[in-house]
């Protein structure tokens, strides 16, 4: 979709957004505010949390997209638990490669690998189809083009947050990453810089600049520490209640059995790192975040559209193929008592493991996880985000 930079006039009246903030006062000056935004076709009516990961791909990146792949479903754990008065935010990711000899040159050796999306198991996978190869690794082009390319909405909730994580100077390219950094501070959107080697050497290499220039935060980590997965005596357990739970998804639609097959997909990369991490994304996929309406029909039958009069029965699954509606209804309800009883008992596990795991866990200060989780809880505080 594309995205039109253009003067606007905004004339907010009092109410008009429901504020995180309970205790901000609103000034008269305030009401109109005339700046360069970011226009979007839509507003939210739920606060969303919208993180852009820009991630270089070069050769000796290597590391960092292994982090990245290990360390995905603790993030997203982590987020699951945030709050902005009594609504649960949801959570949108974007992925950017950059800095990549088999990216196209003329478009600045970049590419949007996944436009903002709420389906982690189609986050996972893009994670898991990025590799490396040497080239130019221009900060402020993959900047300007996420912030062009991606409908980041007006909800004045909204925590907008970009990370880029790289190794290189931070001023290479034609674009300036000044110009990009204040387009971004325009529209409420923070850059977060992560700096894959040496903190000084990323501040002589104006990471930090570009990050100080929309207040976001400024982190150097060792990209090729290994991720420490630790287990728990809850770990067992939770692994046969994923099994039990991937039972309660009902395919349908003409997407419905590629989509289950890619959860199958991204359990067994999760696998890939060790038993601790796909326990991560079992976590994961029994929180509020984990959501599948457009190919399961226990979460479709939520939503207000969704109708069974709307179904083409030749896209069910067999075991609903000559079923009345009733029938259907009947057994959907039935998936979805058991996918329910199973999600409390995996939280239940998780209340344990997380105890255990905070007595075991040894600094893991300098990880993309860390860094990640840090700069968005210091960020959500401005807009008085609680976690649960």
């Amino acid at each position: 979709m594309k995205i039109v930079l253009k003067t606007l006039i905004i004339a907010l009246s009092i109410g008009t957004f429901t504020s995180c903030n309970a205790n901000s006062k609103t000034k008269p000056e305030d009401l109109a505010i005339s700046k360069t935004i970011i226009e979007a076709p839509s507003i939210s009516e739920k606060p969303e949390i919208k993180v852009a990961l820009l991630l270089d791909t070069s050769n000796s990146m290597d590391g960092l997209i292994d982090q990245a792949k290990a360390q995905l479903w603790k993030i997203v754990n982590e987020l699951s638990y945030a709050k902005c008065e009594d609504q649960n935010p949801n959570l949108k990711i974007a992925l950017y490669e950059y800095g990549n000899d088999n990216l196209n040159a003329d478009e600045g050796y970049l590419r949007q690998v996944l436009n903002f999306s709420d389906d982690l198991d189609e986050i996972s996978k893009s994670l898991f189809s990025l590799t490396t190869r040497g080239g130019n690794e221009y900060c402020g082009k993959v900047i300007q083009t996420a912030l062009k390319q991606l409908n980041w909405e007006a909800n004045n909730d909204d925590l907008k947050l970009i990370f880029i994580a790289g190794n290189e100077p931070y001023t290479q390219g034609t674009v300036s990453y000044k110009e990009a950094s204040k387009l971004a501070h325009q529209n409420d959107i923070t850059v977060n810089t992560i700096f894959c080697g040496d903190y000084n050497q990323g501040i002589s290499g104006y990471w930090k600049d570009g990050a100080d220039l929309t207040h976001g935060n400024y982190m150097a980590i060792n990209q090729n520490r290994a991720t420490v997965h630790i287990a728990s005596p809850y770990d067992d357990r939770i692994l046969e209640l994923n099994e039990k739970l991937n039972k309660t998804y009902v395919a349908f639609g003409s997407n419905g059995s590629a989509k289950k097959e890619m959860q199958a997909e991204q359990d067994s990369n999760a696998m890939g790192y060790n038993k601790a991490n796909a326990v991560s994304r079992t976590i994961s996929k029994s929180s509020r975040l984990y959501k599948n309406s457009s190919w399961d029909l226990v979460d479709a039958e939520k939503e207000q559209s969704f109708s069974y009069d709307d179904l083409n029965y030749s896209q069910l699954p067999k075991e609903l193929k000559g079923k009345s509606k009733s029938e259907i209804k009947s057994y959907i309800s039935k998936k979805s008592k058991e996918r329910s009883a199973l999600q409390k008992l995996i939280a239940e596990l998780n209340s344990k493991r997380k105890d255990y795991l905070t007595k075991k866990t040894s600094n893991t200060d300098n990880e993309l996880e860390s860094a990640m989780v840090k700069a968005i809880k210091t960020q959500a505080q401005k807009k008085n985000y609680k976690w649960e």
